[in-house]
């Protein structure tokens, strides 16, 4: 008997880094997920809706709901020029223009407990939790969010992790609320992960839509980082790990522990903080790596 699929919804600040774009693709093409939900987040909330909801429909993924988040700010974002033209109007699916309630309204309607994957700041999620406290009981959270003891990049040590430090209140309101469980990858071990040479070769010369899609999506975010070629490898893929362990652990080393967030944005190990499991180091990175490749590579999910 086939294994039943774990119903997620996602809430994504899509449209700043280009890794939330790779994460949506390999989220599209992973047969443990019945995606639900993809919500926009943080700042710009309706352009990032037009990114996803394009990216879905260039998936044949229209049967997904998009929802826009809460929005600060008006200003567009990197990958604009790939969605210029196309409005949330264009989207043959359904848009949900409170993503907040159709967070809560998805979590609440579903019969089984669904899996909230967040890879960005959590100000939606901190808002569905005000109005709708029973949501915690009805969900797990995966996040990829902090830093315990590894910052950025090699030999650094912790930092104030972007989706943490943006909003360090949403985020400790995230973490403190009594999910069914609570799963983080820091950047400990998602600030490791990058694809290069044949790897990355494979993955750019995919002629599958989607994959398609995320290549010119960082060919045209890159043009704003100079420092950064897209022919020859990607950047670092933070989130596409927290995809990964909405249904699995099997690549990295997890710990449970208390953790707490700080006013300045900080992860930091407390005894008495919330209990979350955390991806603290990889037992093997290399076959992560491989494996993701070939998930990139597949065919997208029905």
């Amino acid at each position: 008997m086939a294994k039943a699929k774990i119903p997620v919804i996602l809430d994504t600040d899509l449209g700043t880094d280009i890794d939330d774009t790779w994460a949506l693709a390999m989220m599209l093409k992973s047969p443990e997920l019945d995606v639900k939900l993809v919500v926009s987040d943080t700042h710009d909330t309706v352009y990032r809706s037009r990114v996803i909801a394009k990216l879905l429909q260039v998936a044949g993924r229209t049967d997904i709901p998009v929802g826009v988040g809460i929005s600060q700010k008006t200003n567009g974002g990197g990958q604009a020029a790939w969605v210029e033209g196309y409005r949330l109007g264009d989207y043959p699916g359904t848009v949900r223009d409170d993503g907040v309630q159709a967070i809560i309204d998805t979590i609440m309607g579903s019969p089984e407990p669904i899996t909230l994957i967040c890879i960005g700041p959590v100000p939606n999620i901190a808002a569905a939790l005000r109005t709708e406290p029973a949501i915690a009981g009805k969900a797990r959270f995966v996040g990829m969010h902090g830093s315990v003891a590894r910052g950025y990049g090699d030999g650094q040590p912790a930092a104030a992790e972007y989706n943490v430090a943006e909003d360090p209140v949403s985020c400790r309101a995230a973490f403190e609320a009594p999910w069914l469980q609570r799963v983080i990858t820091p950047l400990d071990t998602c600030g490791r992960v990058r694809l290069d040479g044949a790897r990355y070769q494979q993955v750019i010369a995919s002629t599958d839509p989607i994959m398609k899609a995320v290549v010119d999506n960082y060919r045209v975010w890159a043009a704003s980082h100079k420092d950064i070629d897209p022919q020859t490898r990607s950047t670092v893929l933070y989130d596409t790990v927290a995809v990964h362990l909405a249904f699995s652990t099997r690549f990295l080393t997890m710990k449970r522990m208390g953790v707490a967030v700080t006013d300045k944005g900080m992860t930091v190990p407390d005894p008495k903080g919330p209990a979350i499991d955390v991806a603290t180091d990889w037992k093997d990175l290399d076959g992560y790596c491989d494996y993701l490749v070939k998930r990139l590579l597949a065919p997208v999910c029905r």
